[in-house]
């Protein structure tokens, strides 16, 4: 058992403290002090402070993997923390909005002004945007951690259905949608993983795409096998992101300045890259502000 007083690192000083009382003791002459000569070869001297310097190395790599150990058990410990308080808080708002929509809804059936209707459909859309935000924020929480439901995906089924299912959106008509597949030698590999998470992955980068281009634009998915991986684009034509809110974009709830005025939470981007991450693949962006954007996104293939 450890002293109390001596944890924490306390009984460091210790030995130097007993070596000097005990040298004190020797000078004073209260016991004999004999002087002892020790002689060694230049070999052995470099053996021991071989033997020296591996001990001092060995310690510091002890310490430095504490520390290690440390810093990851922290970091886990404040990500789970962030994880339980989007869960917490997508379940303390959906009550109070569900309530708000429904006195919103009791208003407008009571009879109102054309201005007041207009003044409260405003409200129930911003009461909407907080509900999907809520929403958005605990399915990155669950994606993060939640179980996969691993299947073999075709990638190249999956993306004509994301693209089909973008298609059908009224606000997106007006852009043209490419897709780009392999046909020769061979079509794309397919990956493992979950398909729900993928196709939501990827809807959520083509629409992205979608939302920041105008009518006219053109926006491509292109596909490429890669032997080891899978390699898909979505390439738009729209007004691009500025160098400096690159390295922000994957950050949760970030809006650049391009976004403002364009509906959206902030999580997709966050989103994505949690879905992409967690499959083992990378998802990367390169941007020309006023000229457009390319989302690459590498799945392993199986």
């Amino acid at each position: 058992m450890i002293p109390r007083a001596w944890r924490g690192g306390a009984w460091v000083p210790a030995p130097l403290l007993v070596g000097l009382a005990l040298a004190m003791v020797g000078w004073r002459g209260w016991l004999p002090n004999p002087v002892v000569s020790l002689r060694a070869d230049v070999g052995t001297l470099m053996a021991l402070l071989g033997i020296g310097l591996a001990g001092v190395m060995a310690l510091a790599w002890v310490q430095r993997g504490r520390q290690r150990r440390a810093l990851a058990a922290l970091q886990a410990a404040a990500a789970e923390d962030h994880r339980r308080f989007l869960r917490r808080l997508d379940h303390e708002l959906k009550n109070p909005l569900t309530a708000m929509r429904a006195a919103l809804a009791n208003l407008t059936l009571n009879g109102t002004t054309p201005a007041q209707i207009c003044l409260l459909e405003s409200v129930e859309r911003e009461a909407l945007r907080i509900g999907r935000l809520a929403a958005d924020l605990r399915k990155l929480a669950d994606v993060e951690t939640g179980a996969l439901d691993l299947a073999e995906v075709e990638m190249a089924t999956l993306l004509r259905e994301v693209v089909a299912a973008v298609q059908e959106q009224e606000e997106y008509r007006g852009r043209t949608v490419m897709l780009a597949l392999p046909a020769a030698p061979w079509p794309l590999p397919p990956v493992q993983g979950d398909p729900d998470l993928i196709f939501a992955a990827f809807h959520n980068l083509l629409a992205n795409a979608l939302k920041f281009s105008q009518p006219g634009d053109t926006v491509e998915v292109r596909a490429a096998d890669q032997g080891s991986a899978v390699v898909i684009e979505v390439a738009d034509t729209g007004s691009g992101i500025p160098a400096d809110e690159l390295p922000h974009i994957w950050e949760e709830l970030y809006r650049g300045q391009g976004a403002r005025g364009t509906p959206g939470s902030g999580v997709g981007l966050a989103l994505v890259r949690a879905i992409i991450e967690r499959h083992q693949g990378q998802v990367a962006v390169r941007s020309r502000a006023g000229q457009g954007t390319v989302f690459t996104v590498r799945l392993p293939a199986r």
